[in-house]
Parts: structure tokens; C-alpha cells; sequence
């Protein structure tokens, strides 16, 4: 008896969703040969699927986003896979393309050898502040978010690096849950308790939008207590003591200094690549595919091996982008396996386009906040109701983990394979 296994490493959106559609589009098209079963394994650092999109405001109160709302196991969704879904809760520390297997650490410190048949890589980023990001279970991330609430009661002034989405929506939900919500025509919090400051590196806030959109985040943050500072980047920040309570100093690209209460790094993301090949990846350090098929074609990496999410090189980032990569990587990934398993020509590839449409929705506070959708501006009111009043919980979270988007597959045309160095169509 053997076994050929889909390998995904990697359990947040993108990781999860890449096991559904295996399930549901591929394995179920796979040949069925006496003594080969076919499995999906899937690793990840955390037992539970944290819905990081409600990070800046689960991170500021409990309160207003209970961890109940944002956690979810894993493991309950495949059920109905069950048993050739495998779960594996650790992290991946070295690929071995020649042999096709992937070196695991578990959570319980032990080590395993995976072999894989194809191979998805979903294992998405780190950000500079460990409010944004779970890099091990539930439990840790919530010490973390609770221990700065507690910060946050006492402290006067407080720093936020970045002025992408991350970083104007923590703002937002900082400067309201210390300053309060302003009244209806206020311009501005009328006692404000803290003194909130937004750096941003751009002449504008949220780069991917329109400057009149960010002008207009702008005032919102204002309302609340926020100041923008532009063309300024975080170049440092250095504690100034090791007692609980020390203030931190911000050190800016202008040469100016701010002490903070507390200081906030948004200022991006680190690709989690940091167990590949170097070869594998690009300038930037994410991990460089085909940015059609989404295959990672270095000669260095043996057949069928795949990304998806925002660790590849291929995207801006976000649910919408990952909802059109997946089934590309995923059918590209089951041409591919049955060419090899049957011997038969190459059913041909799909391909992925970039969605480069004006898209990017961003709450400011509880009430209000801006953002475009598919070239077009959207309202205050209406960003509101998309993703203010709770990130999008209630729109998404379970079907997310269920994989309900992908229970039909779209329509889609082959395009004739080109085989690549290091990639097998038979």
C-alpha cells in the first residue's frame, strides 16, 4: 500500500482553502489504482484558524472583539475528509525537493519527515509587531493582546508606524477606545486623554487607493485624536528601560525623536520563507512562482511544487485575490498529478490574472472608514456595513473555514503546458 500525499503548508486562509478544493476538485478526480490511497496533509503552527482581519481591534479591546469570535479549530471542518485529511500542528523547517519531503518540528518539539506528491506552499507572512500575528496558538497570541490592553489604560501617547490598511485601522481603534467617539459634527474629541500620532512613510495614506480616499481617512483618524505625519518613515525604536511601563523612543527618517507611551510597528509584512532555498525566492523574499500557473518553476525545485497567498510572489495580498489563485494553483496542481500518475498528455494549465482594480476596504473606529471596490468608491456607510461593525466575522469566518466558495469550481479554458525545468508531466 502506498500513499501519494498533497502537502500544504501553511493553515491560515489561503492554506485552508488550497485543502478544500483538493478535496473537492482533485482528489475525487485522481486514478484509482489497488494499493494507492490518496491524502491531504496540512501544517500549521496553531490548532485554530485566527481570522487575523479583526486583528486591530480584537488587539485594542476584548471587549469589542472576543477572542470566541475569532478563533476556530481546525481540524472540525474536515470531517467529512476525514480519514484522508491529516492535520499536523508545527512548523515546516526544510524542504528537500529531491526527495520530495518536507521536514517538519512539532509543537511537541518532535521532528518528522513528510513525503509529498505535489506540494503547496501557503505559508504567508509575520508582521513586525506581535499584535498582528499568531506564530504559535491561541493562548500566546491572546497574553499578547492582553497585556497591551493593559498598557493602553495608562498610556498618554502612543505611536503607529505605517500608513497601509493595518496600520490606519489600529489607529482608528486606539484613538477611539482612549479619546472616545466624537460627537456627530465634532472635528475632533473634545477631552482627548491620549495623543495618538500615525507615521506614515508615503506623501499619502493606503497606497492603493486614490489620494482623495486617503485625505479622507485623514480626517476620520482626526476625529478621533489621530495625527498623520507624513514622508516619514520609522527608521528605530529603542525601550527606554526595562520596567514595566518604560517608555519607548521612535526614531524617524527626519532625524526628530518621539518618546510614546507605547509604540506600534504596522509597517508591513515578512514573508514566511525562512525554511526554502534562497534560490526559491525573489528580491523581496517571497517565494517566486509562475505568475500564471502559480508554480514555483526554480530548477532547484523538482516537479510540482506551488504557492498561494501572501507569501508568494504573484499577489498584492487579500481575500479577493486569494479566491482567484486558488483554483488556478490547485487545477494547475491536479493536471499536473494526474499527468504523472497515468502517464496520459498534460490536460493543459489555467491561468491567473491579476485583479489590478482599485479595491481596499478600511474601518476607521467603530463608525466610520473608506475604501474602493472593483475601481469604485465606496461610502462610509457602506464600509461600515462590509467590514466596520465586526471585520467581516459574520460575512465570512465560517464559511471560510468550511471552503464554501469552492464547493463549485468555475468554468475556466486550458492553456497548452509548457513544461518547465524541474517540472514533470509524466
Amino acid at each position: 500500500m502506498s500513499t501519494e500525499t498533497i502537502l500544504i503548508l501553511g493553515g491560515s486562509f489561503a492554506g485552508i482553502s488550497a485543502a478544500h478544493f483538493a478535496f473537492k476538485h482533485v482528489l475525487p478526480q485522481l486514478p484509482k489504482k489497488e494499493g494507492v490511497t490518496y491524502n491531504v496533509t496540512l501544517v500549521n503552527p496553531s490548532k485554530d484558524l485566527w481570522w487575523r482581519l479583526a486583528a486591530p481591534r480584537e488587539s485594542v479591546s476584548k471587549q469589542l472583539m472576543p477572542s470566541d469570535k475569532t478563533f476556530y479549530p481546525i481540524e472540525p471542518a474536515f470531517t467529512y475528509a476525514f480519514p484522508k485529511f491529516k492535520f499536523v500542528q508545527g512548523s515546516a523547517t526544510h524542504v528537500d525537493p529531491a526527495g520530495q519531503t518536507v521536514s517538519v518540528e512539532t509543537v511537541s518539539e518532535e521532528q518528522q519527515l513528510i513525503p509529498y506528491a505535489a506540494l503547496v506552499i501557503a505559508t504567508g507572512f509575520t508582521t513586525p509587531s506581535p499584535l498582528f500575528t499568531q506564530t504559535t496558538d491561541r493562548k500566546a497570541l491572546e497574553k499578547v493582546h492582553v497585556a497591551f490592553q493593559e498598557g493602553l489604560k495608562s498610556a498618554k501617547t502612543i505611536v503607529i508606524g505605517g500608513g497601509g490598511p493595518v496600520g490606519v485601522e489600529t489607529a482608528g481603534e486606539v484613538a477611539e477606545i482612549l479619546n472616545g467617539r466624537p460627537g456627530f459634527m465634532a472635528s475632533a474629541p473634545k477631552n482627548p486623554k491620549a495623543r495618538v500620532t500615525l507615521v506614515c512613510g508615503d506623501k499619502k495614506l493606503l497606497p492603493l487607493l486614490r489620494p482623495a480616499i486617503g485625505q479622507t481617512a485623514e480626517q476620520f483618524l482626526k476625529r478621533l485624536g489621530c495625527d498623520v505625519m507624513y514622508n516619514n518613515r520609522i527608521v528605530g525604536s529603542t525601550k527606554m528601560g526595562e520596567e514595566e511601563g518604560a517608555k519607548t523612543k521612535v526614531e524617524l527618517s527626519n532625524g526628530e525623536f518621539i518618546e510614546a507611551d507605547i509604540y506600534i510597528d504596522a509597517t508591513g509584512s515578512r514573508p514566511n520563507t525562512g525554511f526554502l532555498p534562497k534560490e526559491w525566492l525573489d528580491t523581496r523574499n517571497r517565494l517566486a512562482c509562475n505568475p500564471k500557473t502559480l508554480r514555483v518553476e526554480h530548477e532547484s525545485a523538482g516537479p510540482r511544487v506551488y504557492t498561494v497567498g501572501d507569501v508568494g510572489s504573484y499577489t498584492r495580498g487579500g481575500l479577493i485575490d486569494l479566491a482567484d489563485a486558488v483554483p488556478v494553483a490547485m487545477t494547475n496542481l491536479k493536471n499536473d498529478l494526474l499527468a504523472h500518475l497515468t502517464g496520459e498528455a498534460h490536460k493543459g494549465d489555467r491561468h491567473y490574472t491579476a485583479n489590478l482594480k482599485e479595491q481596499q476596504i478600511c474601518p476607521i473606529g467603530t463608525q466610520k472608514g473608506v475604501g474602493a471596490f472593483g475601481g469604485f468608491r465606496v461610502p462610509s456607510q457602506m464600509v461600515w456595513m462590509i467590514k466596520g461593525r465586526d471585520y467581516m466575522i459574520g460575512q465570512l469566518a465560517a464559511g471560510t473555514l468550511r471552503g464554501d466558495q469552492y464547493k463549485k469550481d468555475a468554468k475556466w479554458t486550458p492553456v497548452q503546458h509548457v513544461g518547465k525545468a524541474g517540472l514533470s508531466s509524466g
